[in-house]
């Protein structure tokens, strides 16, 4: 049974065909004349049913593929590939023992002799509608016999032959693989549909060129080493695109089954069925998860290695070196790249800063990592160091360790079930960072390819990190150079304006005859002069102060420091505790002045800025409290501490840092806690006095006495 063909249908059927034909032929004499097939294939068979399927596609475009004259040689080609893939098997010594085979070969003849028989039966009943029918599913069914028979024989061919001997048979194989299946989808699709499917049966050639094609480019030379290799891009769109064809067709199928219950709700249902498949198909088939989820099996399934190195290689490079304007930064394209690599969703970056503790220094699509001030142990920081280790965190929690890294992993990262892995960044033998992954969301295993990969990339990543730091010092020495050479010209210049005012407020006191404008003149230059001098004075002790470290009372130094800075703004004294601190008095007052000022400026609102002394764990601590506009996490870690880097626009960024550092230089530390929009508290702590610390030793013996 056939339904009616269009004249397109026709005119595609018969070129498809035509092309068939001669493709075949050009094949046969190919292998035949060629002196190119390999050893140990015999090609007079291959020949022969060459030239079948010529025949077959040659009557297929002269009358349709479905006349008697095209049905009865189909059956030849057939017959004449199967005893073609019996040659095949003695190809690797396996005809000796083709016991098990020939039984099968037999059958599949006889199923081919049988569809003639049934076919010259159909012929003479063409008048009985239900025995046509009949014998219409009788002949498909012997059809579908004989191509999955064939197939059975393909599949035995390759998978019991010699490893070497698979490499001349993959390219027959895949030839004779091709017109079958194509039969075995174009056979069951017209049983299902009482009729042959004339789209499918008019597209039948393109199986026998492409067939013609494996077979000449399997009996040449080069055949042992033809491989097809499809890109990994390719094979995930061809993968993704079969999800997508057999999500439809069980789709249709289902909705075929569901009009032949034949009740009055069976088309209500129908088209339920049809408009629920297809939200679903647009809403899941091309999301992100299925995506992953196709790429993920492909690679598991179909490749030798997971990685396709020179891909993710050229994207790896690409991605650092995105040095834009408006890129992210270095620490966060580090992230990025290592990321992309295992398809984690969000990453974090931790760096060594100047005690060598490890500090959150960039997240990727991590917006509430929570990493403590001191994130790894030194245990842990030297532990990546010597093995260079890639670590499972999955491992970690369950207590499987390999080199002992389970133990040295922190708790605030077992905790954190989205942390998957940590990808050490060497360079020379040091410490650059510290990347932590999150999990993928399609959730696998890391293997020895992961661990291979991410350690060749973490070097990497660690050079330029390396380079960077290498850059941003040479920059701050230069900075710091131009800096002092400013301040020589600005000192010789206000050294010499000083000692011209200073001579003419002397030749003013000889010489000016009236005596009001002499007293003006006196009271203006004398002021001028004196704040020139201090000016000079406070350049000239800039970056060194003279005196030592002694005993020095914090409470009475910052209430001095009050008196002289009430006039630049509201500044209060919220609580002060006597306590003696090991400090240079000179240093301390300059340290403290820049934060007073910062808060001040800051706050801008006439609001007050509010300090407090108390002593601590054998520390004296001045807290400075501002509320002003407030600064952000990452300009506290990256930016505030940093020389020439300022908030203001006629600020030379200095004051922050020089504060820092003069503390630093008395045996000190200063901390920042700062929120947008709500404030900043700056915590000095200094060491006490020991004649201090002895005071009060003393007053506790003598109370436990007592």
């Amino acid at each position: 049974m056939m339904d009616a063909v269009s004249p397109v249908w026709q005119l595609v059927g018969f070129w498809t065909f035509l092309v068939g034909a001669i493709a075949c032929g050009l094949s046969a004499v190919w292998i035949l004349k060629g002196q190119t097939s390999p050893a140990r294939l015999n090609k007079g068979p291959i020949v022969i049913g060459l030239v079948a399927t010529a025949a077959w596609c040659a009557a297929a475009a002269a009358t349709s593929s479905v006349s008697p004259l095209a049905l009865l040689l189909e059956s030849v080609r057939n017959i004449a590939w199967f005893f073609g893939i019996h040659s095949l098997f003695a190809s690797d010594g396996r005809d000796a023992s083709m016991r098990q085979v020939r039984p099968l070969l037999i059958a599949l003849g006889l199923a081919e002799f049988v569809h003639g028989l049934l076919m010259i039966f159909g012929i003479g009943l063409s008048d009985r509608a239900g025995m046509h029918e009949l014998v219409f599913s009788a002949l498909l069914t012997v059809r579908l016999l004989s191509v999955i028979g064939g197939m059975v024989l393909l599949h035995n061919l390759y998978a019991g032959a010699e490893q070497g001997i698979r490499a001349l048979l993959r390219w027959p194989v895949a030839a004779l693989a091709t017109i079958w299946v194509y039969d075995l989808n174009y056979y069951t699709v017209s049983y299902l549909g009482a009729a042959y499917s004339v789209e499918l049966g008019a597209l039948r050639g393109l199986a026998s060129i492409g067939m013609a094609f494996a077979l000449a480019a399997g009996f040449s030379q080069n055949a042992r080493d033809l491989k097809l290799r499809p890109s990994r891009a390719v094979t995930f769109q061809t993968l993704s695109l079969a999800v997508i064809g057999g999500y439809l067709m069980l789709m249709v199928g289902v909705a075929k089954s569901i009009a032949l219950l034949g009740d009055n709700s069976a088309r209500l249902t129908q088209v339920g069925f049809v408009i629920a498949a297809s939200v679903l198909a647009i809403v899941w088939l091309p999301s992100e998860h299925m995506r992953r989820w196709v790429r993920v099996t492909a690679i598991k399934h179909l490749f030798k290695h997971r990685y396709d190195y020179r891909a993710e290689w050229l994207r790896f490079t690409e991605t650092v070196g995105q040095a834009r304007e408006n890129s992210a930064s270095l620490q966060e394209r580090a992230i990025k790249a290592v990321a992309d690599i295992t398809d984690s969703p969000a990453g974090l970056l931790l760096t060594p800063d100047e005690n060598g503790r490890m500090m959150l220094a960039a997240s990727w699509q991590w917006p509430q990592a929570a990493a403590p001030v001191d994130a790894f142990s030194s245990e842990a920081i030297a532990f990546f160091v010597e093995k260079d280790f890639v670590s499972n965190l999955d491992d970690a929690r369950a207590g499987r360790s390999l080199d002992g890294d389970a133990a040295l992993v922190p708790e605030w990262l077992k905790e954190d079930e989205r942390a998957w892995a940590i990808v050490p960044l060497i360079h020379y033998e040091k410490l650059k960072g510290l990347v932590i992954l999150a999990r993928p969301h399609i959730a696998r295993t890391l293997d020895w390819e992961d661990f291979d990969l991410l350690r060749i990339v973490g070097r990497h990543l660690a050079s330029y990190l390396a380079e960077q730091s290498g850059q941003e010092a040479l920059q701050e020495a230069s900075r710091f150079d131009e800096f002092n050479r400013r301040m020589a010209f600005v000192m010789h210049d206000i050294k010499n304006l000083a000692s011209q005012l200073s001579l003419l407020a002397r030749n003013a006191e000889k010489h000016a005859d009236n005596p009001a404008f002499r007293a003006d003149m006196l009271v203006t230059l004398r002021n001028s002069a004196d704040k020139l001098n201090a000016l000079l004075a406070r350049l000239g002790r800039y970056g060194s102060h003279s005196g030592g470290i002694e005993p020095v009372a914090l409470d009475t130094c910052v209430e001095n420091l009050l008196r002289r800075l009430s006039a630049s703004g509201s500044i209060v004294l919220d609580g002060s505790e006597p306590v003696r601190v090991s400090a240079n008095r000179e240093a301390l007052e300059q340290a403290l002045s820049h934060v007073i000022q910062n808060g001040i400026d800051a706050t801008g609102n006439g609001a007050p800025v509010c300090l407090r002394v108390f002593s601590k764990d054998g520390q004296g601590v001045v807290e400075i409290i501002d509320s002003g506009c407030g600064m952000s996490p990452e300009f506290v870690r990256t930016k505030l501490f940093k020389p020439f880097v300022s908030s203001k626009t006629d600020g030379f960024g200095i004051g922050a840092f020089e504060a820092r550092e003069l503390i630093r230089s008395m045996g000190g530390e200063m901390d920042v806690e700062s929120r947008e929009g709500v404030g900043t508290r700056f915590y000095i702590h200094l060491p006490k006095s020991r004649d201090a610390t002895l005071t009060s030793q003393s007053e506790h013996t003598r109370s436990e006495v007592a």
